[in-house]
């Protein structure tokens, strides 16, 4: 079942206050740290949503996954300039073009003192394979995960990936033993509501263990006081409250109840530089904001049109992408703080094609024109599926798209909800016209050709292409760049990919949306842009 929260009512939020509080206390009376000297600290972190799950396999986000990643870890981390440094694997070495052996982290033990091995590795890769998970597009080209000894493993790709460790670098380790024993062998699946341990609890080797979790509510970790690593934090509890009020948010960072917040609305970024007791902290982002389109279907599921499938021809879709006035969306819901782009990548990702970011002109008249040479002279009906509580300002940009295609005789029937019942249902496909938001993990191009671009398949490929579209000659490019080392070929490969998806309009990129993070004047923190919070880095004064 999943469980789903309405949002905090007032009372609920005084309750939430005082609770928030009396942790604030408790965390102060500890004491001391044991790894220093410096006094304990208790930070309280809002955002506009929750992380959906602890089981690190259960939902491809972000949020969830940078929340997540202070308790679970990967072989292979990233630092603060997002570069590959050494995770739970010592080192990796490609032994030849489709085996990498990695060097296990010797002495490290999870957080209920099982140790970690190998085994441990080729249980976690076998898990995010499987039915449920929703890591797949990072394990669909891993042919087999082997131990060679208890401290070390090699993973055999099906074709040369130079860019493996880049690639599951998200993979997070879970515990062989305490999975099995607690009946959380498979991951948690959110688009069939199945729920299991790993759900609302937590067992990694990370610098922060789970103390406490009420999802929708309040979940607070704590410092795990065995990590195998030095960290630079000073702070020894974490209480995490999703607050989806932007009012509510800002007027708790401004009257102290939290000590950092995101997003920052950005009609208040202004108004909250000024504020002496406040640290706006702003930079771009990675995440290209998209929608996509359902061109799989024969006939589109919500929608006037029986018997076929308008967005199969790609005069619709054009006609869609004309319709759409980015430079409003721009200046009037994103207050400035988007860049609009052509293309499904930001162009701080690897492989990112410049001459190819060209938009097609806002048009209306052309829109129309359009859809009347496909045979929708009058327009037509659908629904569009939209979150209100996962990206910035992401149900006014719904608004105002269905606003725009109104005007060419389009009916949008839109549909905002909390992510928590959104990602399930899009993950389904159980979406005609969705918007949604990709930071390439890896932060190469490929990530998004094998994601979001590529023919879905059982293997994970195109597993967040819940539009279905398919181009035999993208997927062919697609597993070229993934072994190309020549790194002209590469890019000429990535562009031309890009340049195919872009012409048949695949889907109809938006903007990157830029980040915004608020905290009181006494916390500082490393912005990543791929807006990644993690606690091992942020220290309270």
């Amino acid at each position: 079942m999943t469980h789903t929260h309405a949002p905090a009512t007032a009372p609920t939020l005084r309750k939430l206050a005082f609770a928030i509080a009396t942790s604030l206390a408790l965390g102060a009376a500890v004491g001391t740290l044991a790894a220093g000297t410096a006094q304990a600290k208790t930070i309280r972190i809002a955002d506009q949503g929750d992380a959906l799950s602890m089981d690190p396999h259960s939902l491809n986000e972000s949020l969830q996954l940078s929340f997540t990643g202070n308790i679970y870890e990967p072989l292979v981390a990233h630092d603060k300039k997002l570069g590959l440094v050494p995770g739970l694997a010592t080192k990796w070495t490609q032994v030849n073009p489709t085996t990498w052996r990695f060097e296990l982290r010797r002495g490290v033990t999870f957080h209920d003192g099982t140790p970690f091995t190998a085994d441990d590795v080729l249980f976690t890769f076998a898990r995010a394979a499987g039915d449920g998970s929703d890591m797949k597009s990072y394990t669909s080209d891993i042919a087999q995960v082997r131990k060679v000894d208890a401290d070390t493993v090699e993973i055999v790709t099906k074709n040369p990936f130079p860019i493996l460790p880049d690639v599951i670098s998200l993979v997070y380790i879970m515990s062989k033993k305490w999975c099995e024993e607690n009946r959380a062998d498979k991951p948690v699946d959110k688009r069939k509501g199945i729920e299991n341990a790993a759900s609302f609890r937590a067992n990694g080797t990370g610098p922060f263990r789970l103390k406490s979790r009420d999802p929708g509510v309040r979940t607070v970790l704590v410092r795990n006081l065995n990590y195998w690593d030095k960290v630079e934090t000073n702070i020894d509890e974490v209480v995490f409250t999703p607050i989806g009020a932007d009012a509510t948010r800002v007027a708790a960072l401004v009257s102290g109840e939290i000590d950092f917040m995101q997003p920052v609305p950005v009609q208040d970024v202004a108004r909250l530089k000024q504020n002496p007791n406040l640290n706006i902290m702003q930079g771009p982002e990675l995440r290209t904001i998209f929608l996509g389109m359902d061109q799989a279907r024969n006939e589109l599921l919500f929608s006037n049109v029986k018997g076929k499938n308008p967005f199969k021809d790609v005069r619709v879709r054009r006609a869609f992408f004309q319709a759409i006035d980015i430079e409003a969306i721009k200046t009037r819901i994103m207050r400035g703080a988007a860049t609009p782009t052509a293309l499904m990548i930001a162009p701080g990702i690897k492989g990112f094609p410049a001459e190819l970011n060209k938009r097609l002109p806002h048009d209306p008249e052309a829109s129309k024109k359009l859809l009347a040479e496909a045979g929708y002279p009058n327009g037509f009906e659908l629904k569009m599926n939209c979150p209100n509580d996962r990206y910035v300002n992401d149900g006014e940009i719904c608004q105002a798209v269905a606003g725009m295609l109104a005007r060419v005789g389009v009916k949008v029937n839109l549909e905002a909800e909390t992510k928590g019942t959104y990602f399930p249902k899009i993950l389904s496909r159980n979406t005609s016209f969705y918007l949604l938001g990709w930071t390439p993990a890896t932060y190469d191009a490929h990530n998004v050709l094998n994601a979001i671009i590529g023919t879905p398949d059982p293997s994970g490929r195109g597993q967040f292409n819940l539009g279905g579209y398919s181009n035999a000659r993208v997927d062919e490019l697609t597993k070229l760049v993934q072994s190309e080392t020549d790194q002209t070929k590469r890019n000429a490969m990535i562009a031309e990919a890009f340049k195919i998806h872009q012409d048949e309009v695949g889907h109809l990129p938006l903007h990157q949306q830029a980040l915004a993070w608020g905290m009181r004047k006494n916390v500082s923190v490393v912005q990543l842009p791929d807006n990644f919070n993690l606690f091992k880095w942020v220290v309270v004064k």
